[in-house]
């Protein structure tokens, strides 16, 4: 009874899918539970290279056919890479399965239909945490858009039953939740603290902001979070932890980049796709921040300095109505280094333990 869920966007989509599959399909045996298709896209943070990783970035991975790889717990990103599929692979009971964009949707479609044909799986869902993969893909609020384009394209192509899950519909802060609202089926679940519970020690590390705040809500914290390096907020509310089906066939109609796309068959064509829709290309973006951080060399580590600019930040950020952050949006507004987020995160919570609400940070 395998199953493939694939992981509109990599990251933390990948950890979600997880939860997803145990939710609505049991805690089976380790012969019944899904291969979880996903980019190796992880944030500056854990990759210091932008962009997806594709086969060649990784030693030790696993054919599953001609052109679709499994990572196992022993895969090792090829230096100066980075990426936390094979601590994933340790540290859950899913197979992850590589989702390479460098061929473009062509590309993906072949991964997709060999993969299907080698699983004959009993379902197919598409899933994406936050919901952009129902925008036009030309909004200005976008950030991340063409992953979830790409993923969107090669399953509007491929000849199988898909059904496309949102989790966490505005979780992404990319789309509004009213506009959001008017673009989603039937519930499908609402994720619960038990649900959620068998991912607990991989959001002890694992960056993602959206699946985070996914497992917060679903263990019932509420408020105002603010996230990223731009700092955007994101009301957490009992509709957070809420899993929608969606119309793909409706979402690729109405995405212009998925369209435009569709058709590509290397990943710089997609880029250049969308930077003409979007105006930039997110891995544009991850370019032109890599280089800044690595233009600026990585200070020490001082957890007086560190807690008081926690301190400071708590309190701007409660001037503006926000409640909780992310380990992540503390690490960028502090400057600090993405090795030096673990040390914040272990002195935060070793010194002020009542401010966990994990796996969030409550002002």
């Amino acid at each position: 009874m395998t199953r493939l869920i694939v992981a509109g966007g990599g990251g933390g989509d990948a950890v979600a899918a997880t939860v997803i599959d145990r939710a609505l399909y049991g805690d089976g045996t380790a012969d019944d539970r899904a291969v979880v298709l996903t980019y190796a896209w992880d944030r500056l943070l854990v990759d210091p290279v932008p962009g997806p990783r594709r086969a060649a970035d990784f030693t030790g991975l696993r054919a599953l056919t001609p052109s679709v790889y499994a990572v196992p717990e022993d895969a090792r990103p090829v230096a100066p890479a980075g990426s936390t599929l094979p601590r994933l692979a340790a540290e859950l009971p899913h197979t992850f399965a590589l989702l390479d964009p460098h061929h473009g949707v062509a590309g993906m479609v072949r991964q997709l239909e060999e993969l299907i044909e080698h699983l004959a799986p009993a379902s197919i869902d598409l899933l994406d945490v936050g919901g952009d993969i129902l925008a036009r893909g030309d909004e200005p609020t976008l950030r991340s858009p063409l992953g979830d384009a790409l993923s969107l394209a090669a399953c509007a192509q491929v000849n199988a039953e898909i059904r496309l899950l949102v989790a966490g519909p505005g979780l992404d802060g990319e789309i509004p939740v009213a506009v959001l609202r008017e673009r989603l089926a039937a519930v499908v679940h609402t994720l619960t603290a038990e649900d959620v519970a068998p991912i607990g020690p991989v959001m002890e590390w694992h960056p993602s902001e959206a699946t985070g705040m996914l497992t917060a809500t679903a263990r019932g914290v509420r408020g105002l979070c603010e996230v990223r390096d731009a700092g955007l907020t994101i009301p957490l509310t009992d509709d957070a932890p809420v899993v929608h089906q969606a119309d793909l066939d409706a979402a690729f109609r109405r995405n212009r980049l998925a369209q435009a796309v569709a058709d590509t068959t290397g990943l710089a064509e997609a880029e250049r796709h969308c930077r003409d829709i979007c105006g930039c290309s997110e891995i544009d973006y991850e370019r032109e921040k890599a280089a800044r951080l690595g233009a600026a060399p990585e200070g020490p580590f001082r957890p007086r300095a560190v807690l008081a600019g926690v301190a400071r930040f708590a309190e701007e950020a409660r001037a503006r109505g926000v409640s909780h952050t992310t380990f992540r949006r503390l690490t960028e507004a502090l400057g600090l280094s993405g090795v030096q987020r673990a040390d914040l995160r272990a002195l935060l919570i070793g010194t002020q333990p009542e401010h966990y609400d994990a796996p969030l940070w409550r002002l």
